[in-house]
């Protein structure tokens, strides 16, 4: 048996991301429309209701619109948008978080990718916050590095025409408002009573980043310096496939002692590293925000809504 998949938005970056993946799978058929039509809303209809499940690739109100398009109890929702994450009846894609985050994705049909900085990010914070070891009042910051496709598909399409885009000097900061389209799911998700300062940047190559999180252990509940965070966190996902705790002291294994963003590229895997010592502790993620920070977690949640196992055709 094949399953039917249609990818509304597959010009789009995540969209040609997901292709790519299905595309040497032969349990999917991918339903494809015309490239005049993909902004023909009758033809996008015809396939959102064909499809056993749907990604949405698109921006936000193209994703809701696509939404009140689905006219049966049979299609599946994927929605990578930033639409539906905080939103009431989706579930949030990201199933390593615990046991029930895993069951609700199965059994539901509406589900919401989480954002690529928001992976990394509530990847390293959500155990301590729901474990009651960080505060859910903690002034949290946090300091994240990404490719240009980490900017949007403006960045992105910069970033393909203007060399001189290439060739930044250093990382540029953005989002200096202070307002990411990521806060709110950051927030809500690890039950913060504060959403945190978040200060992202983009640098002159495409895709790979790193998350990173400073925390005071004084500040903690419980008292934890940074090797039992490294045991506690490993503990935490010890179980989990695509979500690696790296070994404590990495750093002495790096390259000239610098971590870099794009260890991770081309996979679904997430690294989660701690450093520091009894005083200070820095929680670092290094994912590909195009694999596990978008279209890699799309597919795994697609594996696991259709009772698959959630690695098929991952990496």
């Amino acid at each position: 048996m094949k399953f039917k998949v249609y990818v509304d938005g597959q010009e789009g970056t995540t969209g040609l991301k997901i292709n790519e993946r299905l595309e040497k799978r032969s349990d999917i058929e991918v339903l494809r429309i015309d490239p005049e039509k993909r902004k023909d809303t009758e033809e996008r209809r015809k396939l959102l209701n064909q499809a056993d499940i749907a990604f949405l690739c698109l921006p936000d109100a193209a994703a809701r619109e696509a939404v009140s398009l689905v006219e049966n109890n049979l299609t599946k929702i994927i929605d990578a948008s930033t639409a539906h994450r905080t939103q009431e009846g989706w579930a949030y894609g990201f199933p390593e978080l615990s046991k029930e985050h895993r069951k609700a994705i199965r059994n539901s049909s509406r589900v919401s990718v989480p954002g690529c900085y928001a992976t990394g990010f509530i990847a390293a914070l959500y155990p301590l916050i729901i474990e009651g070891i960080v505060p859910n009042d903690y002034p949290v910051t946090c300091h994240a590095a990404s490719g240009c496709s980490g900017g949007g598909r403006k960045l992105i399409e910069q970033f393909k025409a203007d060399e001189e885009c290439k060739a930044m000097e250093g990382p540029q900061l953005y989002a200096l408002g202070l307002a990411h389209k990521h806060l709110p799911e950051m927030q809500k998700v690890c039950a913060l009573k504060y959403a945190p300062l978040f200060s992202p940047n983009v640098s002159g190559y495409f895709n790979g980043m790193t998350v990173c999180i400073p925390l005071f252990p004084r500040l903690f509940c419980k008292s934890m310096d940074a090797k039992e965070m490294h045991s506690f966190l490993s503990d935490y996902y010890k179980d989990e496939y695509f979500v690696k705790v790296m070994p404590f002291g990495a750093e002495s294994s790096l390259e000239n002692g610098f971590l870099g963003p794009k260890g991770c590229n081309g996979t679904n895997m997430l690294e989660l590293y701690v450093f520091g010592h009894e005083s200070q502790i820095m929680l670092v993620s290094r994912l590909d925000n195009l694999g596990k920070g978008a279209s890699g977690a799309a597919v795994q949640n697609m594996n696991i809504m259709l009772g698959l196992d959630e690695s098929v055709g991952l990496e």
